[in-house]
């Protein structure tokens, strides 16, 4: 038995969407394919295996159809990328100038890879290509020549062999509906008016970590924050930021929101409460993690999942951090 060749498309949508529009260009997209996964903020996914036979066109034609309809509908603007995975239907969609759709067609990846930048490679970081770089290696079609032992010299096992999956174009990552407006909120309401700016700081620390509890009890991930502060005369100031990367670890959580509280410059201010929405949500498993040499972030994710196990097992004041300790 043969497997069907899958054809992925990834669309990025030249345009500023609200969560409304958003929604109505996922809804769009559904009458296409019904595989249709956000990718926010402004690019969207379909799997298109199945719609070919329906819509009797290539799947070329078929990522036509879908820029039309954008076009036509909403004046909305798109380049394309199309090829038999998510990764690579992501990468032609970057190299691809506003308008134009970049096919890699079945047999064809190794070809389109290989000259490319490590970089280009998702979750490819700063520290990461410098390694690399050190040692000569710069092209992707380099790293996928290279011989597996000599990667985890350089990167660590784990880091090695995700490298060298994706060097090499393979990426099995299903397209996966999702909802692009799901978003998680955390509050503390105060027990009086709070001139304090250690206080604000340990309110907003606390709020980041049950963020980052649940994203991963629920098993999604946050590529956006915001935090919003209610004043004593019942005013309140919102300030959003994106995050370097979709993530659910709390201390990354945690950095971004304190920013945000820092951003504000409260001083003085008298604070009546305090919330923390997390936004631009994907389940877990469907994002990219960016590479990492750093082992201490290893032994840091480690520690918050036996954390994250101790509260399932014995309640969720279990374990705290220790700037939360009382």
């Amino acid at each position: 038995m043969t497997t069907r060749q899958r054809h992925i498309a990834h669309l990025h949508l030249h345009a500023t969407l609200t969560e409304d529009q958003y929604a109505d260009i996922i809804e769009l997209m559904s009458g296409i394919t019904p595989h249709v996964q956000a990718v926010p903020p402004n690019a969207v996914q379909l799997d298109l295996t199945s719609a070919l036979r329906y819509f009797d066109l290539s799947p070329y034609d078929v990522v036509q159809l879908a820029k039309m309809r954008l076009k036509a509908l909403y004046d909305i603007d798109s380049s394309a990328g199309l090829a038999g995975n998510r990764m690579l239907a992501a990468m032609a969609a970057d190299a691809s100038a506003p308008g134009d759709t970049t096919w890699i067609r079945d047999g064809q990846a190794a070809d389109w890879l290989h000259p490319r930048p490590v970089t280009a490679l998702p979750g490819i970081g700063r520290a990461t290509a410098e390694t690399l770089n050190r040692y000569g290696l710069h092209a992707i079609g380099q790293i996928a020549d290279l011989p597996a032992a000599t990667l985890q010299r350089l990167l660590g096992a784990g880091s090695a062999r995700l490298l060298a999956e994706r060097a090499r174009g393979h990426d099995p990552r299903p397209v996966s509906p999702s909802e692009p407006a799901a978003h998680l909120v955390a509050d503390l309401v105060l027990e009086r008016d709070c001139l304090d700016p250690a206080q604000h700081h340990r309110a907003v620390l606390g709020l980041a970590d049950r963020i980052g509890q649940r994203l991963r009890g629920e098993r999604q991930i946050a590529g956006r924050l915001a935090l919003t502060v209610r004043y004593a005369d019942r005013s309140s100031t919102t300030r959003t930021r994106g995050l370097s990367e979709p993530t659910n670890h709390s201390p990354a959580l945690a950095a971004t929101a304190l920013g945000l509280l820092t951003a504000l410059g409260l001083q003085r201010a008298r604070v009546r409460a305090f919330a923390v929405r997390a936004d631009h949500l994907l389940p877990a498993g469907s994002a990219y993690w960016q590479l990492s040499l750093d082992p201490g972030d290893a032994r840091a994710r480690a520690a918050e999942a036996a954390a994250d196990r101790a509260r399932r097992r014995f309640g969720p004041e279990a374990v705290r951090p220790a700037a939360l300790a009382d």
